[in-house]
Protein backbone atom coordinates (compact mmCIF):
# COMPACT_ATOMS: atom_id res chain seq x y z
CA UNK A 1 0.00 0.00 0.00
CA UNK A 2 1.47 3.64 -0.58
CA UNK A 3 1.74 5.78 1.90
CA UNK A 4 -0.05 8.14 -0.37
CA UNK A 5 -3.55 6.53 -0.04
CA UNK A 6 -3.45 8.02 4.11
CA UNK A 7 -4.64 11.92 4.32
CA UNK A 8 -3.94 13.28 7.47
CA UNK A 9 -5.49 16.29 8.92
CA UNK A 10 -6.14 18.73 11.97
CA UNK A 11 -9.38 19.77 10.07
CA UNK A 12 -12.53 18.13 11.86
CA UNK A 13 -14.66 19.76 9.84
CA UNK A 14 -12.31 18.41 6.58
CA UNK A 15 -12.26 15.41 8.14
CA UNK A 16 -16.26 14.60 8.41
CA UNK A 17 -16.98 15.90 5.07
CA UNK A 18 -14.64 13.45 3.31
CA UNK A 19 -15.29 10.62 6.11
CA UNK A 20 -18.29 11.11 7.71
CA UNK A 21 -20.19 9.08 5.45
CA UNK A 22 -17.75 5.82 6.38
CA UNK A 23 -18.02 6.86 10.28
CA UNK A 24 -21.62 6.23 9.90
CA UNK A 25 -21.84 3.20 8.06
CA UNK A 26 -21.05 1.05 10.69
CA UNK A 27 -21.71 3.21 14.36
CA UNK A 28 -21.09 0.75 16.92
CA UNK A 29 -17.86 -0.45 15.84
CA UNK A 30 -16.87 3.14 14.77
CA UNK A 31 -18.66 4.94 18.26
CA UNK A 32 -14.92 6.30 19.35
CA UNK A 33 -14.22 8.22 16.12
CA UNK A 34 -17.98 9.68 16.11
CA UNK A 35 -18.26 10.65 19.53
CA UNK A 36 -14.30 12.37 19.30
CA UNK A 37 -14.93 13.88 16.37
CA UNK A 38 -18.07 15.39 17.84
CA UNK A 39 -16.54 16.72 20.82
CA UNK A 40 -13.90 18.76 18.85
CA UNK A 41 -16.44 20.29 16.73
CA UNK A 42 -18.13 21.66 20.17
CA UNK A 43 -14.94 22.48 21.97
CA UNK A 44 -12.75 23.55 19.31
CA UNK A 45 -9.38 21.92 18.38
CA UNK A 46 -7.49 24.92 21.03
CA UNK A 47 -9.58 23.39 23.89
CA UNK A 48 -6.60 20.58 23.46
CA UNK A 49 -3.70 22.31 24.10
CA UNK A 50 -0.85 23.10 22.06
CA UNK A 51 -0.72 19.80 19.91
CA UNK A 52 -3.82 19.68 18.08
CA UNK A 53 -6.08 16.53 17.34
CA UNK A 54 -5.19 14.74 14.44
CA UNK A 55 -7.50 13.03 12.03
CA UNK A 56 -7.30 10.95 8.89
CA UNK A 57 -8.66 8.58 6.15
CA UNK A 58 -7.60 5.55 3.81
CA UNK A 59 -8.87 5.95 0.44
CA UNK A 60 -8.56 3.63 -2.23
CA UNK A 61 -10.80 3.69 -5.65
CA UNK A 62 -12.39 7.18 -4.75
CA UNK A 63 -13.68 5.58 -1.50
CA UNK A 64 -13.03 6.30 2.38
CA UNK A 65 -11.44 2.74 3.48
CA UNK A 66 -10.09 3.19 7.16
CA UNK A 67 -9.73 6.11 9.33
CA UNK A 68 -7.96 7.00 12.57
CA UNK A 69 -7.90 9.95 14.62
CA UNK A 70 -5.67 11.20 17.96
CA UNK A 71 -6.70 13.97 20.64
CA UNK A 72 -3.18 13.95 22.69
CA UNK A 73 -2.16 13.30 25.01
CA UNK A 74 -3.73 9.78 24.53
CA UNK A 75 -3.47 6.94 21.82
CA UNK A 76 -4.03 6.52 18.09
CA UNK A 77 -7.22 5.44 17.86
CA UNK A 78 -7.48 2.98 14.29
CA UNK A 79 -10.96 1.73 12.58
CA UNK A 80 -10.40 -1.73 11.15
CA UNK A 81 -7.28 -2.86 9.06
CA UNK A 82 -5.49 -5.13 7.56
CA UNK A 83 -2.48 -6.61 8.73
CA UNK A 84 -0.41 -4.93 5.54
CA UNK A 85 -2.36 -1.63 6.08
CA UNK A 86 -1.50 -1.57 9.76
CA UNK A 87 2.33 -2.00 8.80
CA UNK A 88 2.23 0.65 6.25
CA UNK A 89 0.37 3.08 8.19
CA UNK A 90 3.05 2.51 11.13
CA UNK A 91 5.88 3.13 8.52
CA UNK A 92 3.92 6.13 7.52
CA UNK A 93 3.77 7.81 10.74
CA UNK A 94 7.03 7.12 11.87
CA UNK A 95 8.81 8.32 8.44
CA UNK A 96 6.83 11.87 9.17
CA UNK A 97 8.34 11.70 12.97
CA UNK A 98 5.09 11.54 14.67
CA UNK A 99 5.21 10.68 18.25
CA UNK A 100 2.40 7.77 19.38
CA UNK A 101 1.95 7.02 23.31
CA UNK A 102 -0.25 3.66 21.89
CA UNK A 103 -2.88 2.52 19.58
CA UNK A 104 -6.49 1.51 20.64
CA UNK A 105 -8.50 -0.37 17.53
CA UNK A 106 -9.93 -4.04 17.34
CA UNK A 107 -7.05 -6.81 18.18
CA UNK A 108 -6.51 -7.81 14.88
CA UNK A 109 -5.80 -4.05 13.87
CA UNK A 110 -4.29 -2.74 17.32
CA UNK A 111 -1.95 -5.89 17.34
CA UNK A 112 -0.98 -5.55 14.19
CA UNK A 113 0.16 -1.81 14.37
CA UNK A 114 1.66 -2.25 17.40
CA UNK A 115 3.97 -4.77 16.02
CA UNK A 116 4.67 -2.26 12.99
CA UNK A 117 5.37 0.80 15.06
CA UNK A 118 8.12 -2.07 17.12
CA UNK A 119 9.55 -2.56 14.02
CA UNK A 120 9.37 1.04 12.52
CA UNK A 121 10.40 2.77 15.96
CA UNK A 122 12.19 0.65 18.31
CA UNK A 123 9.43 0.85 21.06
CA UNK A 124 8.13 -2.13 23.44
CA UNK A 125 4.53 -2.26 23.32
CA UNK A 126 2.83 -3.47 26.50
CA UNK A 127 -0.90 -4.74 25.85
CA UNK A 128 -2.74 -1.92 28.63
CA UNK A 129 -6.17 -3.68 28.17
CA UNK A 130 -8.29 -6.05 25.83
CA UNK A 131 -11.78 -4.61 26.08
CA UNK A 132 -15.15 -6.15 24.50
CA UNK A 133 -17.71 -3.53 22.48
CA UNK A 134 -21.54 -4.45 23.36
CA UNK A 135 -24.38 -3.24 22.30
CA UNK A 136 -27.81 -3.04 23.77
CA UNK A 137 -30.41 -5.67 22.17
CA UNK A 138 -33.52 -5.94 24.66
CA UNK A 139 -33.00 -3.94 28.03
CA UNK A 140 -33.91 -6.55 30.73
CA UNK A 141 -33.97 -4.82 34.01
CA UNK A 142 -32.73 -7.01 36.44
CA UNK A 143 -35.59 -8.28 39.57
CA UNK A 144 -35.37 -7.04 42.04
CA UNK A 145 -33.98 -3.71 41.51
CA UNK A 146 -32.21 -2.52 44.79
CA UNK A 147 -34.05 -0.16 46.92
CA UNK A 148 -33.63 3.41 45.82
CA UNK A 149 -34.90 5.43 42.78
CA UNK A 150 -32.39 6.88 39.74
CA UNK A 151 -32.17 10.13 38.41
CA UNK A 152 -30.62 12.78 36.54
CA UNK A 153 -27.32 14.31 37.69
CA UNK A 154 -27.98 18.02 38.43
CA UNK A 155 -25.84 20.73 40.17
CA UNK A 156 -25.66 19.71 43.81
CA UNK A 157 -23.96 16.36 42.46
CA UNK A 158 -21.10 18.25 41.48
CA UNK A 159 -18.67 17.47 43.91
CA UNK A 160 -19.98 13.64 43.57
CA UNK A 161 -18.98 13.34 40.00
CA UNK A 162 -15.90 15.01 40.33
CA UNK A 163 -14.57 12.58 42.73
CA UNK A 164 -15.91 9.59 41.43
CA UNK A 165 -14.24 10.93 37.80
CA UNK A 166 -11.42 10.89 39.65
CA UNK A 167 -11.51 7.50 41.39
CA UNK A 168 -12.65 6.27 37.86
CA UNK A 169 -9.88 7.63 35.69
CA UNK A 170 -7.24 5.99 38.38
CA UNK A 171 -9.40 3.17 38.91
CA UNK A 172 -8.61 1.96 34.75
CA UNK A 173 -5.20 3.49 34.85
CA UNK A 174 -5.61 6.04 31.92
CA UNK A 175 -5.01 9.77 31.32
CA UNK A 176 -8.20 11.80 32.18
CA UNK A 177 -10.16 13.52 29.12
CA UNK A 178 -10.45 16.52 30.96
CA UNK A 179 -10.48 18.12 34.01
CA UNK A 180 -12.68 16.95 36.70
CA UNK A 181 -14.76 20.25 37.17
CA UNK A 182 -15.11 20.55 33.51
CA UNK A 183 -16.21 16.90 33.11
CA UNK A 184 -18.50 17.17 35.31
CA UNK A 185 -20.31 20.85 34.53
CA UNK A 186 -20.90 19.50 31.04
CA UNK A 187 -22.34 15.87 31.25
CA UNK A 188 -24.49 18.37 34.24
CA UNK A 189 -25.40 20.83 31.49
CA UNK A 190 -26.56 17.81 29.09
CA UNK A 191 -28.21 15.39 31.73
CA UNK A 192 -25.90 13.21 30.53
CA UNK A 193 -25.24 11.06 34.02
CA UNK A 194 -27.64 8.95 35.84
CA UNK A 195 -27.16 8.29 39.06
CA UNK A 196 -28.80 5.67 41.58
CA UNK A 197 -29.44 6.75 44.90
CA UNK A 198 -30.86 4.43 48.42
CA UNK A 199 -34.00 5.62 49.72
CA UNK A 200 -32.74 8.56 51.84
CA UNK A 201 -31.15 10.07 48.86
CA UNK A 202 -27.82 9.11 48.82
CA UNK A 203 -25.58 8.63 45.72
CA UNK A 204 -24.54 5.21 45.51
CA UNK A 205 -23.78 4.87 41.15
CA UNK A 206 -23.39 6.57 38.29
CA UNK A 207 -23.75 5.99 34.50
CA UNK A 208 -22.90 8.36 32.08
CA UNK A 209 -23.77 8.83 27.54
CA UNK A 210 -21.88 10.38 25.97
CA UNK A 211 -24.24 12.56 22.95
CA UNK A 212 -26.70 11.25 20.39
CA UNK A 213 -23.86 11.24 17.10
CA UNK A 214 -25.13 9.12 13.81
CA UNK A 215 -27.87 7.37 16.00
CA UNK A 216 -25.63 6.04 18.14
CA UNK A 217 -24.87 6.30 22.23
CA UNK A 218 -22.13 5.23 23.90
CA UNK A 219 -22.30 4.68 27.92
CA UNK A 220 -19.45 5.49 29.77
CA UNK A 221 -18.59 5.73 32.39
CA UNK A 222 -19.81 2.75 34.63
CA UNK A 223 -18.93 3.77 38.30
CA UNK A 224 -19.57 2.30 42.23
CA UNK A 225 -17.09 2.87 44.39
CA UNK A 226 -15.51 0.00 45.93
CA UNK A 227 -17.22 0.19 49.04
CA UNK A 228 -20.78 -0.01 47.72
CA UNK A 229 -20.01 -2.79 45.12
CA UNK A 230 -21.82 -5.89 45.52
CA UNK A 231 -25.69 -4.75 45.86
CA UNK A 232 -26.78 -4.57 42.39
CA UNK A 233 -26.38 -0.37 42.19
CA UNK A 234 -24.46 -0.54 39.05
CA UNK A 235 -27.14 -2.66 37.23
CA UNK A 236 -29.73 -0.52 38.48
CA UNK A 237 -27.80 2.60 36.80
CA UNK A 238 -26.97 0.94 33.87
CA UNK A 239 -30.79 0.65 33.36
CA UNK A 240 -31.55 3.94 34.36
CA UNK A 241 -28.83 5.47 31.46
CA UNK A 242 -29.78 2.80 28.59
CA UNK A 243 -33.37 3.91 29.17
CA UNK A 244 -32.32 7.46 28.76
CA UNK A 245 -30.78 6.93 25.72
CA UNK A 246 -33.08 4.82 24.01
CA UNK A 247 -35.83 8.03 24.90
CA UNK A 248 -33.33 10.20 23.29
CA UNK A 249 -33.51 8.30 20.19
CA UNK A 250 -30.45 6.19 19.86
CA UNK A 251 -30.70 3.05 17.55
CA UNK A 252 -27.65 1.73 19.12
CA UNK A 253 -26.61 1.69 22.29
CA UNK A 254 -23.24 0.53 22.92
CA UNK A 255 -20.44 0.23 25.97
CA UNK A 256 -16.73 -1.35 26.40
CA UNK A 257 -15.93 -2.98 29.05
CA UNK A 258 -12.72 -4.70 30.51
CA UNK A 259 -12.34 -8.63 29.41
CA UNK A 260 -10.41 -8.78 32.81
CA UNK A 261 -13.51 -7.73 35.05
CA UNK A 262 -15.28 -10.66 34.43
CA UNK A 263 -18.13 -8.95 36.90
CA UNK A 264 -19.26 -6.40 34.77
CA UNK A 265 -19.42 -8.54 31.61
CA UNK A 266 -21.45 -10.57 33.08
CA UNK A 267 -23.82 -7.94 34.30
CA UNK A 268 -24.21 -6.21 31.19
CA UNK A 269 -25.00 -9.08 29.09
CA UNK A 270 -27.63 -10.22 32.36
CA UNK A 271 -29.26 -6.88 31.59
CA UNK A 272 -29.59 -7.36 27.45
CA UNK A 273 -26.20 -6.42 26.08
CA UNK A 274 -24.75 -8.46 23.07
CA UNK A 275 -20.80 -8.94 21.99
CA UNK A 276 -20.01 -7.07 19.42
CA UNK A 277 -16.30 -7.28 19.03
CA UNK A 278 -13.33 -7.76 20.80
CA UNK A 279 -10.90 -4.79 21.03
CA UNK A 280 -6.84 -4.01 22.58
CA UNK A 281 -5.53 -1.06 23.90
CA UNK A 282 -1.36 -0.75 23.52
CA UNK A 283 1.20 1.81 24.98
CA UNK A 284 4.47 2.25 23.58
CA UNK A 285 7.41 2.15 25.68
CA UNK A 286 11.15 3.24 24.57
CA UNK A 287 13.47 0.65 24.08
CA UNK A 288 16.38 3.02 22.60
CA UNK A 289 17.99 6.46 22.81
CA UNK A 290 16.07 8.87 20.70
CA UNK A 291 13.36 6.14 19.76
CA UNK A 292 9.80 8.20 19.81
Amino acid sequence: MRPGQWHLTEDVDGFLDRAGVFLQSRPALHTLLLTATESVRKRGAGAYGAEAPLFGWLERGGEVRAALFRTPPHRLVLTSLTPEEADALAAHLAGLGRSLPGVSGDSGTATSFAEGWRRHMGVTPSLHEHQRLYRLDALTPPEPLPEGRGRVAGKRDREQLMRWYHEFVDAIGEVPSSDASSWADARIANGRVRLWQTPDGTPVSMAGATSLVAGQIRVAPVYTPAHLRGHGYAAAAMVEVSQAALAAGAKEVVLFADLANSTSNRLYQRIGYRPVADFALYDFLRDRPGAS
